[in-house]
């Protein structure tokens, strides 16, 4: 394809079919009355979801109805934890925890006659009134979705399903209207941030690289290098919607001068590597990626570079240098890469959210997108909602909602009846939300204001059974491990600071202590090499912030209030429950339970391990921890 209007005819042509899956429903398409849509996203692919799209096809054509019937294999829908999830359209009937043996019924039932199987339909959807839209439950509804907008939409692997959804628009506009100025005054006005934690504005940053233009050999890179517990906002766009960031690549190109672009993704992320290979392919077959892109005489192109899963990639110094083919470790800033980047080329280098954002902003314009947000953070957010939350996913919602509103709506609050504790925002760079800031608007600067940072958008809700020394520990043993140990701060520091915390834990810590952590933090923050070290120390400060009684509990009282320290442990037996049926004491690793049969029995607490068999067997709830 050399030409837009080759690319309008595509867009024309199946732009109905692609429509019977939007919320309206509408197609003017009469030959397909229904599409199933099955995620292929990693979560879903775990549990056999390609297994039950093929099996939807073969019955599909046992029925005769695989020619009014289609089948699409889509990117993550957003709500993981009811995978395998199916969704049918147009009335967007939402199936959830789908099995293969259950394909057969949906078909007979459902699509043959009508019928919905109730037992599977995500059960907030079904009313008295009958089955309500998956855009109806309160997952959905409060979300806005931008660079999320194709995820569990469309064929990853179908390049003209992106182009039936104004793929590549963008980037005709781009290089047939809009000078390279143009482009940035567009994205600077949208006030689009970037997206991968440190919140630098997206205009600036190719601002900054813009100079000699067609004189000096540029680059752009997309950094897909998602490495927090926790995160896969970047993944699941790359497996639901792999041309958006080519597209947006491009149109950063265009704007630098850069003819060559690098994807650094994990190679640990199989479907998304594979689901970018055959999108190049398909982009550079259609002449959207390669020479004289829509006749203009631009040339641009993509190749991809896998990580090994090096967490101190995901900093922008040390990812170009493995890009390079050296071993991943930071280099001091200044000069930035917009100056002297990959190869000492200028670069920009932007994350996988941030480039899915740019084609909706060129197009809906600037002022659009501005219109949603807060006054300094523009636009919306992706999260990747986790932790003790009824509902556990992707979610993209405007900057400036509430935690509350996060947790409770969207989320579906806390199982068990159990009180909201904290959120740790921004994964082993970030801090902790108490239940303080349960109402704060979530945006850049209010993270900051209060210890934390959005950081690329993990999200990890904790109850009151969550210990928080033992999270900020947590957090800290990810960074010990994923330290390249260049610098001594960082390598020695954090090292240092776990020491401690272990210490505390285990019930041997002192008052003493608190200050060292606090002293040590501070030494890392100035003079570690690159942020990997100097907000290693935030999830222990915030969680010192905002919950220092349950350091104090652990060092004066050796308690762990929330049950969770092994070794601050006691496993007792309530003596007016206990019937003595021995059950205990036999499963006991350490033979450390006494007692006669019908008889209470005794836990010796010099022997106890403290593996908590005891409690998990016995049937009448006479053992307990305190």
């Amino acid at each position: 394809m050399r030409s837009l209007e080759e690319l309008n005819a595509i867009r024309d042509k199946i732009k109905d079919h692609v429509g019977l899956r939007t919320e309206s429903g509408q197609t003017k398409d009469g030959s397909v009355r229904a599409h199933v849509l099955v995620c292929a996203g990693t979560g879903c692919t775990s549990s056999n979801s390609l297994q039950i799209a093929d099996k939807m096809e073969e019955e599909l054509k046992a029925s005769g109805l695989d020619n009014e019937i289609h089948v699409v294999r889509t990117g993550c829908h957003g709500l993981c934890a009811l995978g395998p999830i199916m969704i049918v359209y147009p009335e967007a009937v939402f199936y959830s925890m789908v099995t293969v043996e259950d394909v057969h019924e949906i078909v007979e039932e459902h699509l043959k006659n009508g019928r919905p199987v109730t037992r599977l339909v995500y059960d907030e959807t079904v009313t008295e009134d009958g089955i309500k839209s998956m855009h109806e439950t309160h997952f959905y509804k409060k979300q806005h979705r931008v660079a999320l907008r194709n995820c569990g939409l469309i064929n990853p692997e179908d390049i003209e399903e992106y182009i039936a959804r104004d793929g590549y628009q963008a980037l005709a506009k781009v290089l047939k209207e809009m000078s390279p100025d143009d482009v940035v005054k567009c994205i600077l006005d949208s006030g689009l941030r970037g997206r991968g934690g440190g919140g630098f504005p997206t205009g600036r940053k190719w601002q900054l690289a813009m100079g000699n233009r067609g004189n000096v050999q540029k680059y752009v890179c997309c950094n897909a290098d998602e490495g927090d517990p926790g995160a896969f906002m970047d993944r699941s766009v790359l497996e639901g919607d792999p041309h958006v960031v080519f597209e947006a690549m491009a149109i950063a190109g265009y704007v630098i001068g850069a003819n060559q672009g690098y994807i650094y993704v994990r190679a640990e992320y199989p479907i998304a590597v594979n689901r970018l290979n055959i999108a190049l392919k398909q982009a550079r077959e259609y002449g959207l990626l390669g020479k004289d892109i829509f006749g203009t005489g631009f040339d641009f192109d993509i190749d991809l570079r896998l990580g090994a899963g090096a967490f101190v990639c995901g900093e922008e110094t040390a990812l170009m240098t493995s890009i390079e083919g050296n071993r991943g470790e930071p280099h001091p800033r200044p000069p930035f890469p917009a100056v002297k980047g990959l190869w000492e080329k200028p670069t920009i280098l932007n994350n996988v959210e941030t480039y899915a954002n740019i084609p909706q902003i060129i197009l809906q314009g600037a002022d659009w997108f501005a219109s949603m947000g807060t006054e300094k953070s523009k636009g919306t957010k992706v999260f990747a909602l986790g932790g003790k939350g009824k509902n556990v996913g992707l979610v993209e919602i405007p900057m400036g909602t509430t935690l509350r509103e996060i947790v409770e709506e969207i989320g579906g609050g806390i199982p068990g009846g159990k009180k909201f504790k904290a959120a740790q925002t921004g994964g082993p760079s970030g801090g902790c939300i108490s239940a303080d800031n349960y109402d704060i608007p979530i945006d850049y600067d209010n993270l900051v204001a209060i210890g934390s940072m959005m950081g690329s958008g993990g999200l990890i809700v904790m109850d009151e059974d969550t210990c928080m020394v033992d999270i900020a520990k947590f957090f800290l043993e990810f960074t010990v491990d994923e330290s390249c140990g260049k610098c001594t701060p960082c390598r020695i520091g954090t090292r240092r600071m776990l020491e401690i915390l272990e210490k505390i834990t285990n019930g041997q810590g002192t008052m003493e202590d608190l200050d060292k952590l606090e002293d040590l933090a501070a030494h890392l923050r100035s003079n570690s090499l690159c942020a990997l070290g100097q907000t290693a120390p935030n999830p222990v400060l915030s969680t010192l912030r905002y919950f220092k009684d349950e350091y104090i509990a652990h060092i004066v009282d050796k308690k762990c209030p929330a049950g969770v320290c092994k070794a601050l442990l006691s496993y007792k037996i309530d003596a007016d429950k206990c019937k003595g049926c021995t059950l205990c004491a036999r499963t006991c690793p350490n033979d450390a339970i006494t007692g006669s049969v019908r008889e209470p029995h005794v836990i010796n607490q010099d022997k106890c391990v403290k593996c908590g068999a005891c409690m998990e067997k016995c049937r009448f709830g006479a053992i307990y921890k305190e």
